[in-house]
């Protein structure tokens, strides 16, 4: 059916509406994010260990095969790769909304109206041509094309798009983060497993030790140089140590299959270098300055993006305030018989109606909604905040730890020593009685748990260099 009326006054109603609907609600001011820090201590270096790709930082040829296959198969990198697929679909739904919509259709259908209304009186004094009464019942055959499209008069579904392509950065952002992770994990599980593989090469050592200071003492018994109380005591002694034994292959099964998840694999053997652990040296860090870690951790421009999409966020509520133009159309075919429908011009129908549209009266939804926005615009900036702060504070943690692990290593070395001197003295002493038992068996003691903690200090050392490369936001690259 023609639409060839044209709306006088849809000018002016046009501007009335505008002018109602423009007042928003006022947006209350945020805060102003706190300065960062111009530096971490006294030094200013600005070379920074976070621009070296992680196969150039881990040398470990073990552990960069592990950290490869990670990347390959884990799951959680293969779920955010996922949501970075969504979020590009999403921009195409945006993008797409900015387009008219076109599309084709095409329907028959019959309709019996009553005699005595008043549609039905009229097609009845109807004559389609001389001779030929109007047909009962109606049908209807129609093909036609037909397109809609919103005219994005305030940057609403601009604003939406642009939304749509920071939340899609943000997610790349994201997927970093998570590679930086997971980066760290099997750096930190790969030199756990070889600290526990030390701390049982110890232990076993030691149950040889402790073992050969039973037999000299169930020599010494016969010889009623000793009780049975001593022969007893470092009978416990060995049989503690062998309990701890199992306690130590206990945890490397579980750290083996923390690292087998962390590669998506089923439970294998990890290969690792075994020896030469405490000759380790971790790898020397630059922190650069706090500055750097805007453009290095992944986290923080994730939230950045994320405040960048929630203030087009803000935008886009706002404009719903606003008014909107629709514009449809349609063209094609119509009529009540098919012989007819291909007959021109009699059969052809099109149409252009555009609609101007405002919320007047109630717009309360409309409010909640722009208010929502706002904020959600805050929580996304506080939350920027909260991720420079703690980045900021991550990255001092571990430089202080770094300084005091290397003074608390240097001084667990030299107690190492000591008391390893201090074993040869005890064992002497003890054959030739001038020491008892129990001075044997706490000397061992003690020099038992220095080594292991010897041992976790090293390992402490490397994962706190493996903990500032990824706080510094390397391992991504």
């Amino acid at each position: 059916m023609n639409n060839k009326k044209v709306y006088k006054f849809l000018i002016p109603l046009s501007i009335c509406l505008a002018v109602v609907s423009c007042k928003t609600p006022a947006i209350a001011p945020s805060k102003a994010s706190a300065a960062i820090p111009e530096s971490y201590a006294t030094s200013k270096d600005t070379n920074n260990t976070a621009a070296t790709p992680w196969k150039n930082f881990y040398k470990d040829k073990n552990l960069s095969d592990l950290i490869d296959v990670a990347l390959k198969n884990n799951q959680e990198l293969l779920i955010t790769l996922q949501e970075i697929e969504i979020a590009k679909n999403d921009i195409r739904v945006r993008k797409g909304a900015l387009l008219p919509m076109v599309g084709v259709r095409a329907g028959a259908g019959v309709e019996k109206v009553g005699r005595y209304t008043s549609q039905g009186a009229g097609d009845a004094n109807t004559e389609i041509m001389p001779g030929k009464e109007f047909p009962d019942p109606l049908q209807d055959y129609t093909i036609a094309a037909y397109a809609h499209w919103e005219v994005d008069i305030w940057k609403k579904l601009r604003n939406s798009k642009k939304a749509a392509v920071s939340r899609y950065l943000s997610t790349i952002e994201g997927k970093n983060f998570v590679v930086t992770n997971l980066v760290a994990e099997v750096a930190d599980s790969y030199y756990e497993l070889v600290s526990l593989d030390n701390q049982l090469e110890i232990v076993r050592q030691n149950i040889n030790l402790q073992k050969n200071a039973l037999e000299i003492v169930k020599v010494q018994k016969e010889a009623a140089r000793a009780t049975e109380l001593a022969v007893q005591k470092f009978q416990a002694e060995v049989l503690s140590s062998q309990s701890r034994e199992f306690e130590i292959l206990q945890k490397i099964k579980e750290t083996e299959n923390t690292i087998n998840f962390l590669l998506g694999r089923y439970p294998q053997e990890i290969p690792r270098d075994k020896t030469n652990f405490l000759s380790l040296a971790p790898s020397v860090v630059s922190s650069g300055i706090p500055s750097q870690l805007l453009a290095n951790r992944p986290d923080i421009k994730q939230a950045e993006l994320e405040l960048v999409a929630a203030k087009l966020d803000v935008k886009v509520a706002r404009a719903e305030f606003y008014p909107s133009l629709d514009i449809s159309a349609s063209y094609g075919l119509q009529a009540f018989k098919s012989s007819y429908l291909f007959t021109l011009p009699e059969s052809l129908l099109y149409s252009l109606v555009g609609d101007l549209a405002a919320p007047l009266i109630n717009r309360n939804a409309i409010k909640a909604e722009f208010k929502n926005a706002n904020a959600r615009q805050l929580q996304a900036l506080y939350n920027y905040e909260r991720t420079i702060l703690n980045a900021y504070l991550e990255v001092s943690t571990q430089l202080s730890k770094i300084n005091n692990l290397e003074n608390r290593y240097s001084l667990k070395s030299k107690q190492v020593d000591a008391l390893n001197k201090s074993i040869d003295v005890s064992n002497d002493l003890f054959k030739s009685a001038r020491v008892d038992y129990f001075e044997v068996l706490m000397t061992q003691r003690d020099a038992l748990e220095t080594k292991l903690e010897l041992v976790e200090t090293k390992k402490e050392q490397l994962n706190a260099s493996i903990h500032i490369y990824r706080n510094l936001g390397g391992g991504w690259k």
